[in-house]
């Protein structure tokens, strides 16, 4: 039987870190003015918006290779819930032009990462038990 849960939990670690990082490599061509921004503007030291970069950067490639995955996903699912709260607190019950809450795609992020949290790496992981 090809279904087991340790392959169920390693396409979740994957999709969340290789989708997540297209967030990060954003930000590396383009820079962080729009985090830095909300981050001042909520009355957050600027410092606070460079840590997008290890939330959407290193916390996804230790999710992919399952190395502390459990910390990592406790990590960028913060970072999901201060992008909930930054970005989309003005519209937080307000629906996009497809219909779904415009704050949709963080939090799919947030409960994935929870649900990383909760179910643990499995046994395709570099440290596995």
């Amino acid at each position: 039987m090809f279904y087991s849960p340790d392959i169920a939990k390693l396409l979740l670690r994957v999709s969340v870190g290789v989708l997540m990082l297209f967030h990060g490599f954003e930000k590396v061509i383009n820079g962080i003015s729009g985090v830095r921004y909300l981050t001042t503007n909520a009355g957050l030291p600027e410092f606070f918006a460079y840590g997008v970069f290890i939330g959407e950067l290193v916390f996804p490639v230790l999710i992919i290779l399952g190395l502390y995955a459990r910390i990592a996903s406790v990590g960028l699912a913060f970072n999901m819930l201060m992008a909930i709260l930054l970005a989309h607190s003005s519209t937080l019950f307000e629906l996009g032009k497809h219909g779904a809450p415009t704050f949709e795609l963080p939090f799919l992020y947030l409960i994935m990462c929870i649900s990383i949290f909760m179910l643990g790496s499995g046994k395709y992981a570099v440290n596995a038990k």
